[in-house]
Order: structure tokens, then C-alpha cells, then sequence
């Protein structure tokens, strides 16, 4: 008798995975597990429930109203946070299947590792870093996960994809290669995107890029793309790295867009107005609690009310930030 008449469409994928991924790659069976125990499902994979839990999250929605470098944007041509996220995806896939390493894992890690960000990008993350002192968004991601979503109750994902969130840009490396795949594809994709709106932005201009990088990794973003990819594909083996010529390169591209991009004077200013908000609904929050959401209050009796506050104001996209900081501070103009 054919076995496969006995296993269901999950067990099918699951025995695909053993006949082709690589043997570091992270099978969906030998997944560590999740928080709570679940039954399986007969269709989808572990990882593959990680990553449908991930999209159908509220914290994945609000990422299109969440910048990435620019703020507030007038131009639909800027990239936001969901926009990222994508392109990382693209690019952490387009690694795995050639490495032959779990798609799956790495999609969802990729969908999951900025769910932890804030309003207004990183200058959102270091204004309640000024708050509370111990803030960064990838621990935040993980919270996201594991408690503020679904009214507390978190999103139970695998431990695999929860670490490449907690590990995808500082400290240890992950445990999974799929987990070192997304980490590596976030720094392709907003170095290379980033010189895109900075240059839309007139910030900066083609010209003002170092000419010996352009004539290594190519002039135009899918050039450079293309070269870092390849480049990451071509020599990783057991750890997931590019060629000495091209990481110098490319770290060397990194330090000329936070020495022109990063630390504009523009991006100074703005951040003054970002902490004034922050700042100003935190004071806001710690004086009348009762008006935090009616769903965050139940945690704020188990966290306490700080850091429940934290985690409120972290959640806000840009829109929603700028709104409830005038609804709060600034008067109402009545007609006549």
C-alpha cells in the first residue's frame, strides 16, 4: 500500500521538507515547539500557521501607517514599515530556496521582525528609549507575539520564529539559518530602499555615493541587490555570510548612509518634534490611566500601568500618534 494515501496534506509537505531542504535547514517537525500546546493541523505546516497568525495580526496592519526613515510622507512612493517588511521577504526567500533552507520559517520571521517597531521609526524606539530606558523594538516584537496581541493572550508562534524576531539585527545570532537569512536580508533591503527615498527626498543624490561602491555592487537598486544576494548565496555553507570584498563594501555603504542619511540635520530636527509627542502622551497616560483602551487594562493589572502605557504608545502608528497628541494638547477651533 502507498503510504502517502495515509498522511495528511501537512504530513505530505512535512515529508517533502526531509526529501529536499538541506541539512541545516530547520524542519517543520523538529520545530522546539510553541508556549502552549496546540493540536496540529492537517494542512498547514507549523511554520506555515506562524506566518497566515502573523498577516492576520492587528500588529501586521498597522506596519503601511509606520515609517521607516521618513516621516509622514507626502509621496505614496516612500517606503513604510509594511513596505520593508516585504522587501525583506522577498529577499530572505529568494536566499532560502536557493540555499534550500525552509521558506516557510523564513517568510515568517521576515513578516514578524518588525511587528515590535513604533511610531515614527527609530526615532519613535529612542524617544521611549528616553522614557522608560530599557526600550528597543525586536524585544518589543516579541512582546508583541507572546503577550500584547489578541487582547493579551499573544499569538503562541514556534520558538524558531520568535528568535529570529528577538535576534534579527543586535547580539546573538539565531539559532535557526533561516533565522541568520532574515537578518542579514533586513540590512540588503533598507540600505538599498533607503538610498531610494533618501535620493527622492533630496537628501541625497546618486553622485554623492562613492564611486568605487557603485562600480562594484552596480548603480541601480536591483544591481546592488542582485550582487549582495548572490554574493550571500555563493558562500554561505553553515553560516549565512557574504564574500570579504562584498561585506566590505557593503558595510562600508552602511556607514556613508548613517553618516549622510541617518544623521541628516533634517532627521535631527525631527526628532526633537518626535520626542515631543512621545513624551507628551506618556505624561498624558501616567496621569489619567482610565483613558488607556478598555483591552490594554486588563494587562496593565498584571505588567502595571508603565509599562502597559509603553506598550500602548508603541503600537500607534504615525497617524494615530499625531491625532491623539492634538485631541490631548491642542484646542478645538469652534465655528461660529
Amino acid at each position: 500500500m502507498n503510504m502517502k494515501t495515509n498522511m495528511n496534506i501537512r504530513q505530505r509537505i512535512e515529508q517533502l521538507e526531509k526529501n529536499t531542504l538541506s541539512p541545516g535547514a530547520c524542519l517543520s517537525v523538529c520545530s522546539r515547539g510553541r508556549e502552549r500546546f496546540e493540536e496540529e493541523c492537517e494542512i498547514r505546516t507549523a511554520f506555515q500557521r506562524d506566518r497566515d497568525r502573523i498577516i492576520h495580526s492587528e500588529a501586521f496592519r498597522r506596519l503601511k501607517h509606520k515609517t521607516q526613515v521618513f516621516l509622514s510622507p507626502e509621496s505614496d512612493l516612500y517606503r513604510t514599515r509594511l513596505t520593508h517588511t516585504l522587501e525583506v521577504s522577498q529577499i530572505a526567500r529568494t536566499i532560502s530556496r536557493a540555499l534550500c533552507l525552509n521558506e516557510d520559517l523564513t517568510e515568517a520571521i521576515s513578516l514578524a521582525h518588525d511587528l515590535g517597531h513604533t511610531p515614527f521609526g527609530h526615532e519613535g524606539e529612542r524617544a521611549l528609549n528616553s522614557i522608560c530606558g530599557n526600550f528597543n523594538h525586536y524585544e518589543q516584537g516579541v512582546r508583541v507575539c507572546t503577550i500584547i496581541e489578541k487582547n493579551g493572550q499573544g499569538l503562541n508562534l514556534t520558538k524558531e520564529v520568535l528568535d529570529g524576531v528577538l535576534h534579527h539585527t543586535k547580539g546573538d545570532l539565531p539559532f535557526t539559518l533561516e533565522g541568520c537569512v532574515v537578518r542579514i536580508s533586513d540590512r540588503i533591503a533598507y540600505i538599498n530602499h533607503d538610498i531610494d527615498d533618501a535620493i527622492m527626498a533630496g537628501v541625497l543624490r546618486q553622485e554623492n555615493i562613492p564611486s568605487d561602491i557603485l562600480r562594484i555592487l552596480g548603480g541601480s537598486k536591483s544591481q546592488r541587490i542582485d550582487a549582495m544576494v548572490t554574493s550571500v548565496i555563493e558562500n554561505s555553507h553553515d553560516t549565512i555570510k557574504m564574500d570579504e570584498k562584498t561585506q566590505a563594501v557593503f558595510d562600508r555603504l552602511h556607514r556613508f548612509l548613517f553618516e549622510n542619511v541617518y544623521h541628516n540635520e533634517i532627521f535631527k530636527e525631527e526628532e526633537k518634534k518626535v520626542l515631543r509627542i512621545i513624551s507628551g502622551l506618556y505624561r498624558f497616560y501616567i496621569k489619567n490611566p482610565e483613558s488607556l483602551p478598555d483591552s490594554l487594562k486588563p494587562l496593565s493589572q498584571v505588567q502595571g500601568v508603565e509599562r502597559t502605557i509603553i506598550d500602548h504608545i508603541a503600537s500607534m502608528t504615525d497617524r494615530c500618534a499625531v491625532q491623539t497628541y492634538k485631541n490631548i494638547y491642542i484646542p478645538d477651533f469652534w465655528d461660529e
